[in-house]
């Protein structure tokens, strides 16, 4: 990257992660930091739902990935992404991963703030497919997908790090 254009990186961030009632409950996770409101201001902010992408609504039926998998598995095909009642959902969870991705290189997107847990999302831990709220180290769908192409991933508890990454 070429002096001066980290301060001007654009970044891919969840849509609930900036307030809206996206997530499979209705609800959001607003992350509250300077930083997000400073590089919402400077237009750096591209706003996705992968989700939302692949076409499912609000609200939706919780899902996970199943069998304490992860998104490169899901990926690869050897794993699933079920919904609380057993339907599989991982074509739709691939779809939206890769509407994010294709957003974030029209963007061009080198750095991601992703919701952490999200089948699709998730960058540090994700759940185990139980639904019983145990959750492993793993990554969603559109994590891997991001981080397989280059795109640098942080959950919204490493928006800090995220900051003095990129030096802003």
């Amino acid at each position: 990257m070429v002096w001066g254009a980290m301060e001007n990186a654009k970044i891919l961030i969840s849509a609930c992660l900036l307030g809206q009632p996206v997530r499979y409950d209705g609800g959001a996770r607003p992350a509250l930091h300077p930083a997000l409101d400073r590089w919402r201001e400077q237009g750096r902010l591209v706003v996705v739902c992968p989700e939302l992408a692949a076409g499912f609504g609000v609200p939706r039926p919780p899902a996970e990935i199943a069998e304490g998998q992860s998104g490169p598995a899901v990926l690869a095909g050897t794993a699933r992404v079920i919904e609380a009642g057993g339907g599989d959902v991982s074509a739709p969870y691939v779809a939206g991963a890769e509407a994010a991705l294709a957003l974030a290189r029209a963007h061009g997107c080198a750095f991601a703030i992703l919701t952490d847990g999200s089948p699709s999302c998730g960058s540090a831990f994700i759940y185990d497919g139980s639904f019983g709220g145990r959750r492993h180290a793993g990554m969603g769908v559109t994590a891997a997908l991001l981080r397989a192409h280059g795109v640098e991933v942080f959950a919204e508890s490493g928006i800090d790090a995220l900051v003095v990454r990129l030096g802003a």
